[in-house]
C-alpha cells in the first residue's frame, strides 16, 4: 500500500473528513515518526510495533562484482519490530 492509497482509504472511512486534512494527519504521523527517528529516539505503536534506529560500524566489504575490498563507512539504519498483535495477526493465531 501506497502513502496516497492509504490517504485515499482512510478518507473512504471518514466521510465527514476533507481529503486534504487526512493528508495533512498522514503526513504529519510519518513526518513525526521521521523526526524522532533523526533524533535517535525510539518510537513505539502499541500492538503494532516499534521503530527505532541501529547503528552499523564501518567495515571492508567485498565489491560482488570484481571481488575486490571496499570500504563501508559507517551508518545509521531505521529498524522495525513488529508487536505482538500484528505479529499473532499475521499467522492467523487471533
Amino acid at each position: 500500500m501506497t502513502k496516497s492509497e492509504l490517504i485515499q482509504h482512510i478518507a473512504e472511512l471518514n466521510p465527514h473528513l476533507y481529503h486534504r486534512d487526512v493528508e495533512r494527519i498522514v503526513t504529519t504521523i510519518f513526518d513525526e515518526i521521521s523526526e524522532a527517528l533523526a533524533r535517535g529516539d525510539r518510537v513505539e505503536l502499541r500492538g503494532f510495533g516499534a521503530f527505532s534506529v541501529k547503528h552499523r560500524e564501518a567495515r571492508v566489504g567485498r565489491n560482488p562484482r570484481t571481488g575486490d575490498a571496499v570500504s563501508v563507512s559507517e551508518k545509521h539504519i531505521p529498524f522495525f519490530k513488529t508487536g505482538k498483535q500484528l505479529r499473532e495477526r499475521l499467522n492467523g493465531e487471533s
